[in-house]
């Protein structure tokens, strides 16, 4: 599974036309599904994304993660990021993986964040969504994990 993990100061997600998600402070966080990913990948990397340390501490260093700051998660799937240019310029989707696969584990992956106390909301899987942020920092980090 891969994650592009965006600090924002706010963010929110639109589906014709009406917000299904937004937030504030906190992570905005697309997630992509490969075929041999697993629940126990998706917990890993929920993991990773729970405490990785991407907001200033009094000093202005990046040593205080979302559970430290109290930070929101807004959950956004995106296949796209295992989109293939190697051969061209248009963009091929064999690496990511199917729906009915990808679906339950993005759901797991939410399920874990929700775990951790903090207020997560989502966009709508496969839907044609329209994601508004104000990414602070600029703080973007692509993770993988196997």
């Amino acid at each position: 599974m891969r994650a592009l993990v965006q600090r924002v100061s706010e963010a929110s997600v639109e589906v014709e036309g009406s917000v299904v998600g937004a937030i504030s402070k906190g992570l905005l966080v697309f997630v992509g599904v490969t075929h041999s990913d697993s629940r126990e990948v998706a917990e890993k990397l929920a993991r990773k994304v729970i405490g990785i340390r991407l907001f200033d501490d009094q000093n202005g260093q990046m040593n205080f993660s979302c559970e430290d700051v109290n930070g929101e998660f807004l959950v956004v799937s995106q296949f796209t990021l295992y989109g293939n240019v190697d051969s061209g310029r248009r963009p091929g989707w064999s690496q990511a993986a199917r729906p009915e696969q990808a679906e339950p584990l993005i759901e797991y992956f939410i399920e874990c964040l929700n775990a951790s106390g903090l207020r997560v909301q989502t966009g709508i899987f496969r839907a044609d969504m329209n994601v508004q942020l104000i990414n602070h920092g600029p703080a973007t980090l692509m993770i993988e994990v196997n």
